[in-house]
């Protein structure tokens, strides 16, 4: 996706480590047409799905999630990572491991919002090493639901995250994959290919 790409070299900043922040527009700051654009994509990539619902993590899958929702014509939920005083029965809890905050997070999500027979597209933020995406597909597969998809905002392709959920049997969609973030450069991945933005 051209103008995810663009928006990644022009704001991307690389902290070491496989850590490439994007709070300008993504994960703290958000650029809501950026974000229709990546909902836009994400609901033509998966059109032919039987979308009936779209899962993501709080909180900064929240605003591509919803945005492919929106253009799907589903509903969206968000797994919670912080404990609520609404929250405490008939709920499905995983546990997440988070690549960037280094912290493992119980996701909650409420038994009423998936039906057995369901089928959920997965969107997240970030791909590194599939922690969150493994947590929500165990979430959807607990319901009785399906996993008709995983759509991915910004894949780290040099962490094994989108292998390992392919070789599950996992469908992975990712609009910007990056091969690697050495030397403060961003690299981009075509595929399969590497290509220096």
């Amino acid at each position: 996706m051209e103008l995810l790409r663009q928006k990644v070299l022009d704001e991307g900043i690389v902290l070491g480590q496989g850590v490439l922040k994007v709070d300008s527009f993504l994960n703290h700051q958000m650029d809501p047409f950026l974000m229709r654009e990546v909902g836009r994509e994400f609901a033509r990539l998966f059109a032919e799905s039987g979308i009936t619902k779209v899962l993501t993590i709080e909180s900064s899958g929240i605003a591509p999630g919803i945005m492919a929702a929106l253009e799907l014509e589903v509903p969206l939920i968000f797994a919670r990572k912080h404990k609520s005083l609404t929250l405490t029965e008939d709920i499905y809890v995983e546990k997440v491991y988070s690549f960037t905050k280094q912290v493992s997070n119980d996701i909650t999500v409420s038994k009423k919002f998936i039906a057995p027979g369901e089928r959920v597209l997965i969107v997240d933020d970030f791909l590194a090493n599939g922690e969150a995406a493994f947590g929500l597909a165990r979430i959807v597969e607990q319901a009785g639901a399906s996993v008709a998809g995983i759509g991915i905002v910004i894949e780290k392709a040099f962490q094994p995250g989108s292998r390992l959920l392919k070789e599950a049997g996992y469908r992975v969609e990712s609009l910007v994959r990056i091969a690697s973030l050495e030397d403060g450069v961003i690299a981009f991945a075509e595929g399969g290919e590497e290509a220096a933005g």
